[in-house]
């Protein structure tokens, strides 16, 4: 079950980005309940992924990139940078979130603006590192 977890974790990461972006458009087509449907959605989404990712590297520890020249340039980049990124993610969703939870909608779309392109980004450089680590230079 523990090999099976990078794959469901970039499963959840690549779901997390869809529901954002369908969520992102649901609420420019003013449609609040679809949208909140759909970021209700990338929490739950994103939470499963950062607990499948804290048990597979409990257990597994790390994993090495194996790619080489300027493949390992690239890898570290969008590693560092999703890295960095996704330190603030998990914070400013829960903001984010409570804030439309709790009816403050003169704070909610502020903090949004910002959130939504972190947490997307966050999203799709995992999936992506993912992408790298276990199926191109594995």
């Amino acid at each position: 079950m523990i090999k099976l977890l990078p794959t469901i974790n970039a499963i959840f990461n690549g779901l997390s980005f869809v529901f954002l972006l369908f969520g992102f458009l649901s609420i420019k087509k003013r449609d609040v309940q679809r949208h909140k449907k759909f970021m209700i959605s990338a929490f739950i989404s994103s939470t499963f992924f950062i607990i499948g990712y804290l048990i597979y590297h409990y257990n597994a520890g790390v994993t090495r990139f194996q790619g080489v020249g300027i493949w390992r340039f690239i890898y570290f980049s969008i590693l560092s940078s999703h890295t960095f990124f996704a330190i603030f993610a998990l914070p400013m969703a829960i903001i984010t979130l409570s804030y439309a939870l709790f009816k403050k909608f003169d704070k909610h779309p502020k903090v949004a603006r910002l959130t939504l392109p972190i947490w997307m980004y966050v999203s799709v450089t995992g999936v992506l590192i993912y992408i790298m680590l276990y199926h191109i230079f594995k």
